[in-house]
């Protein structure tokens, strides 16, 4: 990922994963033509069948001396969004080519189709494009009516071309949706003589028509955006120390609040979990090593008071530790980024009085270098009472983690640096109601662990990290039956990389190996009984490649990887997919989906 305003770590600087991933994309040589290799788009709802496409065996390692050119077009293991039977309507919101597109963002607006005008049963937007040269990754964001309705990134081309494919379930916008909103596409570019590719984009909007056999979607009753802009891009980008403020006024009958927030971390930020403390990379100069330590936090304030805390994913841009890693198969989200889901609801009877509240995000702290954040808000109303009213009751939230970092020398001569941290915290409120007094209470824990061995002056480095935790939301409205929902999280990472320069000029040896997974649950319960799990998902992919470089001249660039998939479905079945590719190229493209009720996980 480049962007002009993120600088790069030093290239003759050893376990510099920007450095590494900045040397591929300059140094992939271009030749022949590619051959397509497109992923199953069966949807999940219909897949009831198990489809299968296998050829040969994935490689376990990248084969030395090989040159890996062109690439199949990029799949991904995620279920596409299931989609209903019946009458629907396709708008293209937006046909663009991003060449030199810094500061110069799609503008355009959306308008609901006359001939599906509701009431929606879904709306899906489906966002699709062509690239062809060199170029690096970029990161794009898709605004209707200010709020961010998508976040990706964009894969690196081949010689030859590559097309791909992201889909998006807007069902929750809905509100937005029903009028005219203005458009906002950001996918910043740089195309000259060395960076050829220009992104070719296409996105549309599909609207599903509710009828008897598809119910009209249930959604909240207001989208709120928390962003900068309804006509510019949206996502503030935050250095160390600055936030970002949204003045916003809420409705008078406000009942709960749910905020969606969007984050991702750029140039030195993306490859945070690999950073070192700011002592560290003050005493090793030499090294180029990224400050900041590794433990990341978003925390969002409501009128200047803590109100939630994210622990971020680790993504992986398509450019990331070696571009030969993610062809064709990219890390989990690049391509379909996951917000994240903050329950204000405990605020809510403190916003209701018809005066200006704040909105604030704060980027994590200690940061090296720039965040981009932004969200929306989710709000139901009251529609029995002109004006609900409340207050908090208990917000424990302290400033800061429990963060603890130790750095050791061990008896290899290799750097040993450990971070742990831990999250427990506590905010409930109520609101006043035409149905009582309802009471909400949001509990949180969450635990990480990162250790980091770095080995001559930095050019061989193994991270491992463990990030995992729960949020508890339980709702009691004082007649002794609380409801409860649990959402859980798990975000292991492995990263190994290595850079070891050459005799020669422009020579060196890079390689990485990357295995990550997302393990999500959501589960419910009433008063006490057993918690019912309603929603599983389960990632894992593992990805190695290779870039080798003698006096100019690439004579080793290949890459192999698998991404596993299973999750549960809308309609209660389970969704398994499984990918493997070597040589840029898929080897295994199997799906099982069930749609009988099957548990899945």
């Amino acid at each position: 990922m480049l962007i002009p305003s993120f600088p790069r770590r030093p290239l003759g600087r050893a376990v510099t994963a920007l450095a590494l991933a900045a040397a591929a994309a300059l140094g992939v040589p271009t030749a022949a033509s590619a051959t397509t290799v497109g992923a199953s788009a069966a949807s999940a709802a219909t897949a009831a069948a198990s489809a299968t496409t296998a050829v040969a065996g994935a490689a376990a390692q990248p084969s030395a001396g090989r040159v890996e050119t062109n690439y199949g077009n990029p799949v991904t293991a995620l279920p596409p969004i299931s989609r209903p039977s019946g009458k629907h309507c396709t708008v293209t919101a937006m046909q663009h080519d991003f060449a030199n597109s810094y500061g110069q963002p799609f503008t355009g607006t959306l308008t609901p189709p006359a001939d599906c005008p509701g009431p929606w049963s879904k709306v899906v937007l489906d966002w699709s494009g062509s690239v062809a040269g060199r170029q690096y990754d970029r990161l794009a964001g898709v605004w209707i009516g200010g709020a961010e309705v998508l976040r990706t990134s964009t894969p690196e081309p081949d010689p030859a071309g590559i097309s791909w494919h992201v889909d998006q379930d807007l069902t929750d916008f809905i509100p937005l949706l029903r009028t005219q909103q203005p458009v906002v596409v950001d996918l910043g570019n740089v195309v000259n003589s060395t960076y050829t590719g220009v992104y070719h984009m296409t996105m549309t909007v599909t609207y599903y028509q509710a009828d008897r056999d598809n119910a009209p979607a249930a959604t909240a009753d207001q989208v709120l955006p928390v962003s900068q802009s309804t006509t510019a891009p949206g996502w503030w980008t935050l250095n160390k120390g600055q936030s970002a403020t949204a003045t916003l006024a809420f409705p008078r009958n406000l009942t709960s609040a749910r905020l969606q927030v969007y984050a991702r971390g750029g140039g030195c930020e993306e490859f945070w979990y690999s950073n070192v403390p700011d002592d560290y990379a003050a005493a090793h100069p030499d090294y180029g090593m990224c400050g900041g330590g590794t433990y990341r936090e978003v925390q969002v304030l409501v009128d200047g008071r803590l109100a939630g805390t994210v622990q971020p994913f680790p993504a992986i841009y398509t450019g990331g530790i070696s571009p030969l890693m993610w062809r064709p198969i990219p890390s989990i989200d690049a391509f379909r980024t996951q917000p994240y889901d903050v329950d204000l609801t405990p605020f809510a009877g403190t916003l209701t009085d018809g005066r200006q509240h704040t909105v604030t995000l704060l980027p994590p702290a200690g940061i090296s270098d720039s965040w981009t954040l932004d969200g929306s808000l989710f709000l139901t109303t009251d529609p029995l009472r002109a004006q609900t009213g409340g207050a908090v009751t208990t917000d424990t939230i302290a400033a800061a983690p429990q963060l603890n970092t130790t750095e050791q020398k061990q008896s290899d001569g290799s750097d040993l640096i450990t971070v742990t941290a831990g999250r427990d915290w506590t905010v409930a409120g109520y609101v006043d109601t035409s149905h009582g007094r309802i009471t909400t209470t949001v509990e949180h824990h969450g635990d990480y662990r990162n250790t980091d061995t770095l080995a001559n002056q930095g050019q061989n480095q193994v991270t491992s990290q463990r990030d995992s935790g729960w949020t508890v939301v339980s709702t009691d409205d004082g007649h002794g039956q609380p409801r409860q929902h649990r959402t859980t999280w798990s975000y292991p990472l492995d990263v190994t990389s290595s850079y070891t320069p050459g005799s020669g000029s422009d020579s060196f040896l890079a390689s990485g190996q990357v295995s990550v997974a997302r393990e999500l649950t959501d589960q419910t319960r009433h008063s006490q009984g057993a918690w019912q799990q309603q929603v599983f998902t389960d990632d894992r992919l593992n990805s190695q490649g290779v870039l080798e470089r003698q006096n100019g001249t690439v004579v080793q660039a290949d890459g192999s990887s698998n991404e596993h998939y299973l999750g549960s479905t809308a309609d209660g079945g389970c969704y398994d997919h499984e990918l493997a590719a070597d040589h840029g190229y898929l080897t295994l493209d199997r799906v099982n989906a069930s749609t009988n009720g099957r548990a899945c996980g």
